[in-house]
């Protein structure tokens, strides 16, 4: 099959062309049959529930046989493949610069008791979050690149399964590390390019994350619980005189920044209103340089020497309303996918290239310093409505403590 030079197909087919290439190298045993099954998968109409079923398919050219040996006995270079999909064009939103999400999906295997390292998995329920389950499966850690865009659609850059024993931050943190590494090496990102984001969720400690990508051109930005406190720069020796005249010892941190208390916050350093077509008239407001206080325990149980002090830029963005697809969007898949565009000057300044390799600003964007929303939960069973206190007996002669009916 060929191509027009003038058609607009050609560049997409180059470089479709080109990563069957790479990807074939990567195959380093039962090759053949792992990229006929590749393709087997692709030509698949509906979702892939057994990889016998895949043989029925006339793109399968091989039996049953060959294919389950394949799969246990082939093999696949992992670092070349990741490699393979640092270099294949990457999408990008309106500004032009990379984009990159971290989070973790499972992979559910409650039927599967003599599978390795199976972790119980945590699965939201559909009736609230009383119906939340743990169900054993295998977590894994992706890392996507993101685009602007109503989609759900990404193109996946790595994939880490987690085991029983793996701290989820170091080993995201070595995910990451590798992928941005690849990236630059590919020349996706060079000296004089604005920092690459890194999206991260809740479940994240967004300040842990940015001392462990220190040294990488990327900014952090990390949705945060409502029920965290926080802190204020350090004041100056002329600021600590003025409040404290009697003197005493310089405080190492600022005042208290409770994001569940806003006569706490004091004035924004950055307040900004835009208009919206899904959310309406949006606000986002920013306070620069806070900083958590942190502890000896927990996962700065072993840091050695003094706790570092990890700044930031806290953003609180407000929106309206809410709504699903064919309205405004959840403001929490707002923050945590591609249609997160905070206004101009929330984000730190990009460095310049005399910068680059300093010691990166960092900052959580992502967080959210409001009152706790309380959820109304209806804890009662359902079909078992709450019986009438029973009425009460007087106890006569020679009767126990309980009425008729608890006597036999």
């Amino acid at each position: 099959m060929s191509l027009l030079h003038h058609e607009p197909r050609h560049e997409a087919f180059d470089f479709t062309s080109h990563f069957r290439e790479d990807l074939y190298t990567c195959l380093t045993r039962r090759g053949d049959t792992l990229f006929e099954l590749c393709d087997v998968m692709l030509c698949e109409d509906g979702p892939v529930t057994s990889p016998v079923d895949l043989t029925l398919l006339a793109e399968h050219r091989r039996g049953h046989g060959a294919l389950y040996d394949a799969l246990n006995q082939g093999r696949i270079n992992v670092d070349r493949l990741r490699k393979a999909l640092a270099m294949l064009p990457q999408p990008k939103p309106g500004d032009g610069r990379l984009v990159l999400a971290v989070d973790v999906s499972a992979w559910l295997r409650p039927d599967a008791p003599t599978s390795p390292d199976r972790l119980f998995c945590h699965v939201y329920g559909r009736s609230g979050r009383s119906s939340d389950q743990f169900i054993p499966g295998w977590p894994y850690s992706f890392v996507a690149a993101l685009e602007t865009g109503r989609t759900s659609w990404c193109q996946l850059l790595d994939a880490v399964r987690l085991g029983p024993d793996d701290d989820v931050a170091e080993v995201t943190a070595a995910q990451v590390r590798r992928v941005v590494t690849d990236l630059i090496d590919q020349g996706q990102w060079e000296v004089g390019d604005p920092d690459i984001p890194v999206v991260f969720d809740a479940g994240y400690d967004a300040p842990r994350m940015a001392f462990l990508l220190e040294g990488l051109p990327v900014e952090v930005l990390g949705r945060m619980r409502s029920d965290r406190v926080m802190r204020r720069p350090t004041p100056t020796l002329k600021e600590y005189a003025l409040a404290y005249p009697q003197g005493g010892r310089p405080p190492k941190h600022g005042k208290e920044f409770r994001f569940a208390k806003p006569d706490t916050w004091g004035e924004a350093d950055v307040e900004t209103v835009q208009v919206t077509d899904r959310y309406g008239t949006a606000c986002a407001m920013a306070w620069d340089r806070i900083h958590p206080r942190l502890t000896t325990r927990s996962a700065w149980l072993g840091q050695a020497g003094e706790l570092p002090v990890i700044e930031g830029t806290l953003i609180r963005p407000l929106a309206p309303h809410r709504g699903s697809k064919s309205g405004p969007a959840d403001r929490r898949s707002q923050a945590r996918g591609p249609d997160t565009q905070h206004p101009p000057g929330l984000r730190r300044h990009p460095r310049s290239p005399q910068d680059h390799g300093r010691t990166p600003r960092r900052g959580w964007p992502g967080g959210q310093p409001q009152a706790r929303r309380q959820d109304h939960a209806d804890h009662r069973t359902r079909g078992s409505p709450v019986p009438p206190p029973a009425p009460h007996h007087r106890r006569g002669p020679g009767r126990g403590e309980g009425t008729g009916s608890d006597r036999t």
